[in-house]
């Protein structure tokens, strides 16, 4: 009986479909907004690392795919194909550095069609720079520098501006990026996905994934933006994930195919959209279909979407429609609703209680040095480019400008990428590094060339530069001196005052005298080359150049240079037989020597105390001042580094500077240098390799101790722009549940951190990203390298084990950084963070040459200032971009360095004035333009979206005027930051502003 019941049923519905036909559907995928509905805004996107796993161009192309199966070209094709297919269907795209590269291998018919597909918004170009770049470990200047590449190509190609900033992937999120990289870019809208757990539970509760961000208290509701927090991740809902090999149900809907499923899709997509509009604002939300490296197969995606739009919209229950986060912010921006205010930033990161991803605040320390030291070395080049002249042939910048672009990434400059990735980047800093030493070389030799040289058609200066200066290798100044053969040193200030400083070259000799650019001799001092830093130089120059040293130095010799602002001074090094006139050679002592149980450091107004017996600085005082992966950071335990043997203390004196030697161990060791017309100390730190055959991982940190009682309360910079207060165990947005004291109180630090109580602060700057924090009050810790034998399973797949290979075999990674230590008085330490913060990052760049008897500084020019001799910028204003352009302008980018209520002189508006800065050029026209200088301020103020925030916004921020056409003199508010095209000609003309 139950045989036949079953056979009946089948026989009915086989009747019964037998008289239906499996036709075309005309699929209706025009959708638009619903007022009375919930609008579920569909998102198409594909998230493509610009390097990761895979080098740049693998993703690119598909190469290595061992590795992973991703192509971004098969992407990028992809879509464009479903994009002709159907007017309705949209697309975002976000990494130029990918797009740039389809686009230049295109047909003339291809590139018309796709610009079509721009014009009418089906394809939208989203955040726009070269990468998605990386918020924690990235400076502001590279961050301006890679955004303006990205949009310059997009303006260029399409004649497009980018509305919305897209960082869906990057591991927290910085105060800069919203007002400096948001707001100041024009944007309306920024969103992103990663925010701490706890954070986004409380959020979701009570309805805040979308805020109005201030970024900057100095700049407050002048510079703010929306910012929408997904409620998950950048990914689709679960089920609605299509990529061909994606587990979700399609929709079935051919009534002659078993598992017909309409209804149910449509049931559990308004389920979903139903769950995620109860945590959100207004009756719009945002679905991102799409994650990473998706869309190899479009129409796998764009069929299913299809489908969801035409039977939801026929449910009627919920409306659907293509869209892109522009047309989500307008529509968020109509529904006229009062946003919460955030402020501050959304630092630090953690997916899970015991997983901060605070670790890559240090992660592959070199690479972030060596992006760091490429980063003031291209703004240093292209001021010097300006100052020659463009040229349409020769050598350029644009490959160190793209090398340094993609290395902006948030899995680049993070170190959060594999190893033959970071070798990868590497290895593109240093072509486009050889390529701009030429520019250097050739426009230093352009502006030494006096009249009478070029009359008489001399030979072009050859000057050499020392990228490995830093461990002591520098052919150049190495080479053996004569009586008739002596050595040129140039050296040139990128920033915009007055400058002096010490700077040490290594020399093989010992009688060596130095004379500035009159002829006159000047101190200087020899002081010996640690054992550290000699083993660091055969090793690793040996390591990068295939060949060991050619000359065996002696010393480090130091003098000081005073430099004019934008400009250089030339010395010489020559040999002399009068030992009376030749440099001063330290005097070198150890802490064994004699029965001083106290020994003093410094001849200026620091002084260092440390005792011989526990082999320690004990006392810092200044007499004009009142005295665990690669993301994740989870340490086991804290131990303190103890001695394996004991090495006294090394002392070295002279004329300039004081120096403290000191072997922690054998893979760590310091100097401490103090010098005399200084007011800070120095450190020079050399850590490596980091043994780990005992089987455990190591992160080697630094503290700097004191007694100052500081109330748990520390302050970190946003990108070495604006410091914020940060108060251990514990947030501004919600009740911390502490799970790690130790990784859930660090942050990236950039330019510095700081401490104070009622009457001191305590300093210290650093030379390159790296994590820190306060983690006891009066003390400032500092992770300074990582080395790791276990993954933290959040991706890369591979340890952080960085090595070096050596003909030997292979090692773990020795790094060598600075850091910079001072006191001072309450409210007065903002002045020399942000000067000797400026000088960090704009180190002085050195040029060698020689000369044959004095032919050469008779015949050159030996002193040279690229602005006005009797001026200099203000102490509180820095020049970030000098450039000329294509067309022959330049583009000006001047910077306020200080923040509101930060200092009491410096916090205030300045004053540059334009002619002075370009003596020699008659100024045309001044334009002020956005950030990233695709269009004109007043254009996008004008259409800049003016939000409800509910609650209130601060005080009125006054900003810098308009430029006078007549006085041309600029002003800055403090933290603004400006930027100019400018018209130049050598010829008296009319001058106009616009």
């Amino acid at each position: 009986m139950p045989i036949v019941a079953l056979f009946c049923s089948l026989t009915i519905y086989l009747s019964a479909i037998s008289f239906v036909e499996s036709t075309y559907i005309a699929y209706n995928t025009s959708g638009s907004l619903v007022p009375a509905k919930i609008n579920v805004h569909l998102v198409p996107h594909s998230h493509d690392d610009v390097g990761w796993l895979k080098t740049v161009d693998q993703y690119y192309f598909g190469g290595n795919n061992s590795i992973r199966g991703a192509c971004v070209q098969n992407v990028i094709e992809s879509v464009m194909a479903a994009l002709f297919e159907d007017k309705n269907r949209k697309f975002i795209y976000v990494e130029m550095a990918f797009f740039q590269r389809w686009w230049r291998q295109q047909s003339e018919t291809m590139k018309v069609n796709v610009k079509e597909l721009v014009n009418s918004g089906q394809l939208e170009f989203i955040n726009g720079g070269m990468c998605m770049h990386d918020e924690a470990t990235s400076h502001y200047i590279d961050l301006i520098d890679q955004t303006t590449l990205g949009h310059k190509f997009i303006k260029a190609e399409f004649g497009q501006l980018p509305r919305v900033g897209w960082q869906i992937d990057p591991f927290g999120h910085s105060a800069v990026q919203a007002y400096l990289l948001g707001a100041e870019l024009g944007f309306d809208s920024l969103f992103f996905a990663r925010i701490d757990y706890q954070d986004r539970a409380k959020r979701l509760n009570d309805k805040d994934l979308e805020v109005i961000w201030q970024g900057s208290k100095s700049l407050g509701s002048t510079s703010q933006i929306f910012t929408g927090i997904f409620p998950r991740h950048y990914d689709p809902p679960d089920g609605f994930t299509f990529e061909i090999n994606d587990v979700s149900p399609p929709i079935q809907d051919d009534i002659l195919l078993f598992d017909y499923n309409v209804q149910e899709r449509v049931k559990d997509f308004v389920a979903a959209a139903l769950a995620q509009a109860n945590v959100t604002r207004t009756n719009h939300i945002m679905w991102l279909m799409g994650t990473d490296f998706r869309y190899q197969y479009a129409n796998s995606w764009f069929r299913q979407m299809d489908k969801f739009i035409h039977y939801v919209n026929q449910d009627g229950r919920v409306n659907v429609l293509y869209s892109t986060p522009s047309i989500y912010t307008d529509a968020k921006y109509a529904a006229d609703e009062q946003w919460p205010l955030k402020t501050e930033d959304f630092f630090p990161y953690a997916d899970h209680p015991n997983a901060y991803w605070t670790g890559y605040f240090t992660s592959r320390p070199s690479f972030k040095g060596y992006v760091r030291m490429m980063s003031g070395y291209y703004l240093a080049v292209r001021q010097l480019e300006f100052f020659k002249g463009r040229s349409s042939s020769g050598p350029n910048t644009k490959k160190l400008a793209d090398a340094l672009a993609i290395a902006q990434h948030h899995d680049a400059v993070s170190g959060t990428q594999r190893k033959h990735v970071a070798a990868d980047y590497a290895l593109r800093l240093s072509i486009g590094y050889k390529e701009a030493e030429k520019l250097v070389a050739s426009s230093l030799a352009f502006l030494v060339e006096s009249t009478s040289s070029i009359k008489e058609d001399k030979n072009v200066t050859n000057f050499q530069q020392c990228p490995l200066l830093n461990v002591s290798y520098c052919p150049a100044s190495e080479a053996a001196l004569s009586e008739e053969k002596s050595l040129i040193v140039l050296a040139y200030n990128p920033l915009g005052w007055k400058r002096e400083e010490v700077i040490r070259i290594p020399v093989s000799m010992e009688n060596v005298v130095v004379h500035d650019s009159s002829g006159k001799a000047i101190a200087s001092q020899l002081l010996p080359i640690s054992n550290t830093t000699l083993r660091m130089r055969n090793k690793y120059v040996k390591a990068y150049l295939g060949k060991f040293p050619s000359e065996t130095v002696k010393y480090w010799l130091a003098f000081s240079v005073a430099l004019p602002p934008l400009g250089f001074s030339t010395y010489t090094v020559s040999t002399t037989k009068q030992r009376e006139h030749s440099s001063t050679i330290s005097m070198v002592f150890t802490s064994d020597d004699g029965t001083k149980q106290t020994i003093e450091v410094g001849q200026g107004s620091l002084k260092l105390l440390y005792s011989a017996d526990d082999q320690k600085l004990f006392h810092f005082a200044n007499s004009r001042t009142l005295a665990s992966g690669a993301y994740v950071f989870r340490p086991n335990q804290t131990l303190t580094i103890k001695s394996e043997f004991r090495s006294p203390l090394t002392f070295v004196r002279g004329p300039l500077l004081d120096e403290v030697h000191q072997q922690v161990n054998p893979w760590i060791s310091q100097i401490t240098r103090v010098y005399k017309e200084k007011e800070h100390a120095e450190v020079e730190f050399s850590i490596g390799p980091i043994p780990v055959d005992d089987g455990i991982g190591k992160e080697i940190t630094t503290q700097i101790s004191t007694t100052m009682m500081t109330n748990k309360t520390f302050y970190t910079d946003s990108n070495g722009r604006d410091f914020i207060r940060r108060i251990r165990d514990f947030r501004t947005d919600w009740d911390l549940q502490v799970n790690q004291p130790v990784a859930g109180n660090y942050y990236p630090i950039n330019l510095g951190i700081y401490v104070h109580d009622n009457s001191t602060e305590l300093s210290v700057l650093v030379d390159r990203s790296v994590g820190g924090s306060s983690l006891v009050d009066g003390q400032i810790e500092l992770m300074l390298h990582r080395r790791l034998i276990y993954d933290d399973k959040r991706g890369v797949g591979e340890v952080l084990n960085e090595t070096t290979c050596f003909s030997n075999g292979c090692e773990g990674l020795t790094i060598q950084g600075r850091i910079f230590v001072k006191i001072d008085r309450l409210g007065e330490g903002a002045r020399w963070r942000r000067t000797v913060g400026q000088e960090i990052y704009s180190p002085v760049l050195l040029a060698f040459s020689e000369q044959d008897g004095n032919d050469w500084m008779n015949s050159h020019s030996l002193t040279f200032s690229g602005i006005d001799p009797s001026y200099a910028l203000p102490n509180n204003v820095a020049i970030i971009t000098l450039e000329e352009l294509e067309n022959g302008e330049v583009l000006l980018r001047l910077a306020h360095l200080y923040e509101s209520g930060e200092d009491e002189e410096n916090s205030v508006m300045a004053s540059v004035e334009l002619k002075r800065l370009f003596p020699k050029k008659k100024i045309v026209k001044v334009r002020e333009l956005s950030l990233s200088g695709n269009q004109e301020r007043s254009e996008m103020e004008r259409k800049r979206l003016v939000w409800k925030v509910a609650g209130t916004t601060g005080t009125k921020v006054v900003r810098g005027g308009a430029v006078d056409p007549d006085k041309l003199v600029l002003e800055l508010a403090p933290m603004e930051i400006r930027t100019f095209s400018i018209h130049l000609n050598s010829h008296q003309t009319s001058t106009t502003s616009g």
